[in-house]
Formats: C-alpha cells, structure tokens, sequence
C-alpha cells in the first residue's frame, strides 16, 4: 500500500491488530506522528487467538469459494489493472503536492500470523513496514513502481514474466535496474504483500514461478485451454502411461471434471511413482498428487482449486518426521509465517494429515526402519510447540510431535517396504482409509 506521509521514516512497525480483509493501496496523512499503542483490545484478542488454548473438537475449516474465485479471468485482471493504477494515481499526486510517498507492506513472519481452526489457515496480524521516497530509498521506491509498470503492461497484454524474466527487465530501466536476483525477487516479493491486501496474488500480477507445480496422476480430467486460440483442452491424467500430467505454473484458468473419492498428496516422488505406477488410483477411485518436497505455489494452488471445484477429500502422506510435518503438511494446510499475505490464496484448509505418523511406527511394526532424530531434527520440533499457533491449536498434534521426540526416532514413506514393495497399497493405505476419522487435523 502506498501511503503519503512528510516523515522520511523508511521501516516501522505498527500495532498488531488483525490485517482488515481490504485496505485502499494508497492513503494520506495529514504529517501525524504514527504511534504504536502498547495494548488494544483487539490487539489482546488477536495475541489469544494466536496461542489458544489447543482444542480438536473445532472441525478443520470447510473449503469455501471465495468471491475472486468465482470471478473470470478478465474480471480478475480488471480488479489488478485497478489496484495498480489506483496506487500509481496516489503516488504521483502525493508528489505533485510535495510530500513524500510511502509505501506500506505487511510483516511476513510467523510472529505476524493468526490461527484459527473456523477460518482454517494463518491470517496476518496488523504490523507493517514502511517505504518511504527519500534520498536513501529513492532507488528501491523506483524499483518497486517500475515493476509494478511492468506487471501492469503484463496484464494488458495478457503475456506473463518469471522472476528470472523480470530480473532481466530491469536492465533496462537505467539506474532502477537491479544489481543480483535476490534484490529483484524482494522487491516482487514486497509487491505480491502490499497488492495481497486486495485479494491479488503475484500470479494475477502475471509473475509466475520459474518451477513446475508437481505431478498428478488418476481420476481426473484437467480441462486447459490453447494459448492462441483459447479453445478447450481436456487432458486425461489416467492415459500417461508410464509418465503423470505435471502442473503448470499458472493454474488459475483451469477447470477439472472427476468422480474420484479423495485426493492424495504425497512428499516423495519415489512414493508417488509406485502408487502411479500400480495403478492404485483405479483401486481406490483416487487422485495422486506428487508435492515433491514442500509444494510449490503453482501445487498448493491446484489443489486448493480441485478440492474446491471438486468438493472432496483431501490426504497428506509425508515422512514421519518433524520436517514433512511441521513443514511440508503444515504448509500445505495453513500456509507460513514468510508468506501469510497469501496464505488465503494458496493453502488447503480441509486437507487432513493420513501419515506416517508417530502411532503408525508402532502400529505397523516400522521399528528397524527408523531413523534417529537429528539435532535439526529436535530442534524443528520443539520449534514448532513453542512457536507454531497451528500445533498450539490442536492437541492430538502436540501429543504426536512429543512422542516423536521421546522415542528420537523418525521414518521414511519408504520404510513401509520393509514389509514388502507392495505393502503401502495392499496394507497400509487401505486400512488407513478404512480409519479417516482417525486422522491428524
């Protein structure tokens, strides 16, 4: 948000108030001093809510459409040429009167988030930063409005730029260009957090991420579109033979027809080309998605749009182990502290952890297949009772993390073949199934 201020002040914090839902990107003010308060009322409230007490009777949040996703693509990129020329119009007035222009960005940080099981995902609290137009940021405050230029003329001319591509850009932009990559991708970074405020998300901003979105295989037809002609494309993701559709960096366009009972996201890749392989999804009437790791923006927004579109089921199969919990689920389900501004956009709120769990290295007897924790290990792991509002919320996930830290052991998808290549598809998925009440929130 840009707002006009005469004070030369480049970064401060305000109070920690919850974010409003939508905020004006630019606002005036009349040379007051911004005070932070020490406590409010809502302040108070909002700190409550990040550390509640833990409670598993609240039901994880049901996937709701929201109003931009309802919207087409050319009322979407009506709402972002707005916002942007709304922002630029302030900021060029604001100088024409003589006061300096600022910037306004939220905090991305797990200290700046919100948790509540109802809403389902991190929700930014009220502290911001601010940019002022000053002799020693007139540099990054041109950067910023010479890539929010380039992102509007995107929009125009329905094209789109990689942060590898915008970096690029700028070498043309004189004395604005940046100097490495990382000072162009903080500079987007800070954008995508000011527009976010407007329900506008980098993607919609036609900045995409330079990597693939995952691989899916299964009970689902993905129904694309030609670039030039715009004609409807339906992709078949069961008639890939030995390969998997892979998920495009931008996703917003597509539509998706199926009649699977649940979608299964899966952290490995050697996991996933098993189960796809076999061909479990036909035994189970499922979707397999391969998240590969933490997912990507571009696979945590498909399968956000696919269980919205298609009103089903949503299962994790990670590690057992304080990384594929406190990171790749947890991720997927709520979205990170770093990136709250989008957390609206790009987070799962039904998806319900299936496994590995702690319990499940006893009840399926993983005993020699595991591995002793780390001391990264331990120390994720205590991180994420103490300073995680999602694990404070829900204490089966406190019962769990603190019995993977007094047995120190951890384990891999894979180490269900120690009963057999085959054990995952023929024991464990099935009996698990037959227990979803019994799963991790």
């Amino acid at each position: 948000m840009a707002t006009t201020k005469a004070k030369k002040s480049v970064t401060k914090k305000t109070s920690s108030k919850k974010a409003p839902r939508k905020k004006s990107a630019v606002k005036k003010n009349a040379g007051k001093k911004n005070v932070t308060k020490k406590s409010s009322a809502k302040k108070s409230s909002a700190k409550k809510s990040a550390q509640k007490p833990a409670s598993d009777t609240t039901p994880s949040a049901p996937v709701k459409r929201s109003q931009r996703n309802t919207k087409t693509q050319a009322q979407k990129d009506k709402d972002t040429l707005k916002a942007i020329n709304s922002s630029a119009s302030e900021i060029h007035r604001t100088i024409k009167k003589g006061i300096a222009p600022e910037l306004e960005f939220p905090i991305r940080a797990l200290s700046n988030v919100s948790y509540e099981p109802k809403v389902g995902y991190f929700e930014l609290l009220g502290k911001t930063k601010q940019r002022s137009l000053s002799v020693n940021t007139v540099k990054t405050f041109a950067q910023t409005v010479r890539m929010m230029g380039l992102s509007k003329s995107l929009v125009e001319t329905n094209d789109f730029a990689t942060k590898r591509d915008a970096y690029y850009q700028s070498k043309n932009w004189g004395n604005a260009r940046f100097k490495d990559q990382p000072e162009s991708d903080t500079v987007m970074d800070d954008i995508e957090a000011m527009f976010s405020q407007h329900s506008i998300s980098r993607e919609e901003m036609r900045f995409i991420p330079d990597q693939h979105g995952g691989a899916v295989a299964g009970k689902l037809i993905v129904v694309d579109k030609d670039i030039e002609t715009g004609e409807a494309i339906e992709i078949d993701c069961t008639k890939f033979g030995s390969g998997a559709y892979s998920v495009p960096s931008w996703v917003e366009h597509l539509k998706f027809k199926t009649k699977a009972k649940f979608v299964l996201c899966i952290e490995t890749q050697g996991m996933f080309q098993r189960l796809a392989s076999h061909k479990y999804w036909k035994k189970a009437n499922c979707i397999l998605i391969s998240m590969g790791g933490v997912p990507t923006r571009s696979c945590r927004r498909f399968v956000r749009l696919l269980s919205e579109s298609a009103r089903i089921p949503v299962y994790a199969f990670t590690d057992c182990d304080p990384y594929g919990i406190a990171n790749i689920y947890r991720t997927l389900k709520v979205g990170s502290g770093n990136a709250a501004h989008i957390n609206q956009f790009f987070c799962v709120p039904n998806v319900r952890f299936m496994g590995l769990s702690p319990h499940d290295i006893d009840e399926f007897g993983l005993q020699k297949a595991t591995h002793p924790l780390g001391k990264e290990d331990i120390k994720r792991a205590h991180d994420a009772l103490k300073n995680d509002p999602f694990f404070q919320s829900h204490k089966k996930w406190q019962v769990a993390i603190k019995k993977m830290l007094k047995t120190e052991v951890r384990a891999e998808q894979q180490a269900l073949s120690l009963h057999g290549l085959n054990f995952v598809m023929e024991e464990y998925l099935p009996r698990k199934l037959k227990a979803v009440d019994k799963f991790l929130p």
